[in-house]
């Protein structure tokens, strides 16, 4: 029996170290080129990236529209050009009255549907280039406010000048921006001081692979940390074809499925056996679905990793 060679492999990312090198260091262990990430993590941030190996690249939209969530600390008094703590200050100010009652009154504006302006320091193009390398040479472009979404954000600890914020949002949103925002609206500015992604979707930094088992474990044992194509479409319902329909999806056709399928826009498609077949459209009466996304459309069977 042949093991797979697509499937998402969510590991615990150190501080330090870029979503770039995280996916350099996947593609060096597990020997397959094409490996992908679901979602920038910041260098200085810790946690939850989800990669994404093989044929998962080609579902990253998919889960890159899962919301996300992180725990941050922000330090209120001090703004950077980073909006964390490993940027240059720009300004201090002495920092008093913030209690937990007034930094939860703060942040219910910034819950729902706000405006952010990504940051210069960030993955953002601009003119073909990344945000942050025209900052890195000194360089600040205006960019245009983009519509995020802030789903929850929880008050769990305050001090003097600091606060640990829970922060549950949705694609697009840069925290590093929101703790900008909050210190301005306080009138003391703040910055990121510790970021932790605790969780992308249905994916928990508690089930993620250490970063030391990444770089040190037997490759055996990181291929066994791989999880199945659709562990990240877990979230889409389920529709299943029969023989004809698969056959019929695989060739760019729509399909009838077996029994009707939930009110979405996208469905996780499967064959009789149960082998997932890709992403299709549902149609609106639920009976069948067209093809958006097929994994494995290159060729039959199951994929097969490199010895």
């Amino acid at each position: 029996m042949t093991a797979p060679s697509s499937g998402i492999l969510v590991v615990d990312k150190i501080a330090g170290v870029t979503s770039f090198d995280a996916v350099a260091l996947a593609r060096k262990r597990l020997g397959v080129r094409r490996i992908g990430h679901a979602g920038t993590l910041d260098p200085a941030a810790t946690g939850v990236l989800p990669l994404l190996v093989g044929e998962a690249t080609k579902l990253a939209p998919y889960l890159m529209d899962e919301d996300k969530e992180y725990v941050t600390t922000v330090r209120f008094g001090v703004t950077t050009d980073t909006h964390d703590l490993a940027g240059r200050v720009l300004s201090e100010t002495v920092v008093g009255g913030l209690t937990r009652e007034r930094l939860e009154v703060a942040c219910r504006a910034f819950v729902g549907r706000i405006r952010q302006v990504p940051p210069m320091y960030s993955a953002v193009h601009h003119a073909g280039r990344r945000l942050y390398e025209l900052a890195r040479e000194g360089t600040e472009v205006d960019r245009a406010p983009r519509d995020v979404v802030v789903s929850e954000i929880e008050v769990q600890a305050v001090d003097e000048s600091r606060a640990t914020l829970r922060v549950v949002c949705g694609k697009g949103t840069y925290v590093r921006v929101l703790a900008a925002d909050l210190g301005a609206a306080l009138g003391w500015g703040a910055a990121v001081e510790r970021l932790v992604r605790t969780r992308v979707g249905r994916f928990a930094l508690a089930d993620a692979l250490p970063w030391r088992d990444l770089v040190e474990t037997a490759v055996a044992a990181v291929w066994a940390r791989v999880l199945p194509l659709d562990a990240g479409l877990t979230h889409l319902p389920e529709a299943r074809l029969d023989t004809a329909g698969a056959r019929r999806f695989v060739h760019g056709q729509a399909a009838d499925v077996t029994r009707p399928v939930a009110p979405r826009k996208f469905a996780r498609v499967y064959d009789a056996a149960g082998v997932l077949l890709g992403v299709g459209e549902v149609a609106p009466t639920g009976a069948s679905v067209r093809p958006v996304r097929m994994v494995h459309a290159d060729r039959p069977g199951p994929s097969v990793r490199p010895a």
